[in-house]
């Protein structure tokens, strides 16, 4: 069950429209050049760096009790599995996330994504079991008019659950309540979440596969950052034009 006042609220009229629980999530952030990044950005949109550092993040979880505000979950449109693409980006001073890709293995919610919010998300296989804490994940993207992407992985929690607190990495890489989209003609749009606080903690990973950044021509190498998070209550709101 959501909670009932997800805390801070988004600085945006109405009420929100979407309510989600996302589950077995674990954060994979590399540091890339901030040059690569600004390159693949619209007009309007900065990239957000940390100390002169920007930030790729790959992020498998899963989704359940997706679904408008007041209307009951449906079977096979209210759960399944997400695997993004993303990186950090400010538009008129306010931080968000920018998606490079967003798989699912949902035709719908594709359709609906890309039609009312702008999102870049695409249609794939997936594959996702969790057993004695070990979350196995498989995602190979089928969708017609996007380049190709693959992904597989474990990975697990370890240690006790913590808040980020202000100020550090942790806090900057997930403590994002807003998302930025953009049209077919350039148009950015800026949406607004709300949740509690991320209930993280530390994790490992063995990826076998990732070539979700490939046609970005930066390379994901080395160990990224992992952080963990086993569930979070979100509420979403339409998105609104900024540019």
């Amino acid at each position: 069950m959501i909670s009932p006042a997800p805390s801070p609220l988004p600085p945006t009229r109405g009420p929100w429209v979407l309510r989600m629980q996302w589950h077995d999530l674990c954060f994979m952030h590399w540091p890339v050049d901030a040059g690569a990044i600004v390159r693949t950005l619209p007009a309007g949109v900065e990239v957000d760096t940390r100390g002169g550092q920007a930030y790729l993040g790959v992020v498998p979880f899963r989704m359940s009790g997706v679904a408008p505000r007041l209307a009951p979950d449906v079977p096979r449109l209210s759960a399944f599995p997400e695997l993004n693409l993303r990186t950090y980006v400010m538009v008129d001073g306010v931080p968000g996330v920018w998606f490079y890709s967003l798989d699912i293995p949902e035709p719908l919610p594709v359709v609906l994504a890309r039609s009312f919010f702008y999102l870049p998300y695409n249609l794939a296989q997936m594959w996702m079991h969790r057993e004695d804490g070990v979350t196995r994940y498989a995602s190979a993207r089928t969708q017609a008019d996007a380049p190709a992407g693959r992904f597989a992985a474990a990975y697990r929690p370890l240690g006790p659950e913590f808040q980020a607190a202000p100020g550090t990495l942790e806090d900057w890489l997930t403590n994002r309540l807003a998302l930025y989209s953009a049209d077919k003609t350039g148009r950015v749009y800026r949406g607004h979440i709300a949740h509690t606080p991320w209930p993280l903690r530390r994790a490992e990973a063995e990826i076998a596969e990732n070539t979700l950044a490939d046609r970005l021509d930066v390379k994901l190498e080395g160990q990224p950052h992992l952080l963990h998070a086993e569930r979070l209550d979100v509420r979403a709101w339409w998105v609104e034009r900024v540019r």
